[in-house]
């Protein structure tokens, strides 16, 4: 999802998580949580630290579920079929995920 979008697709009262890429995701959705990145010329504080730390231990699961959903190459290729079914296979892998999960 672009920076752009995320104001008009995600409602305000939902807390946007994302990685340090989205750094100015602040200024167009208050409810948003990002890791502080160093500069050259200003290190860190530890509680900056604690708090990135913090923020990853969060981010985490998702990044799991992110990966495993690779596995089957609808989010980690260009999607070649038809737009229309794109909606569906995502929701049917997401589906088969949820599964094996309650196998587990």
């Amino acid at each position: 999802m672009y920076k752009r979008e995320v104001g008009a697709a995600v409602a305000k009262k939902v807390k946007v998580e994302g990685d340090s890429a989205f750094q100015g995701i602040a200024k167009i959705h208050a409810n948003s949580e990002t890791p502080k990145k160093k500069s050259k010329n200003h290190p860190l504080t530890k509680e900056e630290k604690a708090e990135n730390r913090r923020i990853a231990r969060e981010r985490i699961f998702v990044e799991h579920v992110n990966a495993r959903l690779k596995t089957f190459k609808i989010l980690a290729q260009r999607y070649r079929n038809r737009r229309k079914r794109h909606s569906l296979r995502t929701s049917l892998i997401c589906g088969i995920y949820n599964y094996e999960l309650r196998l587990k």
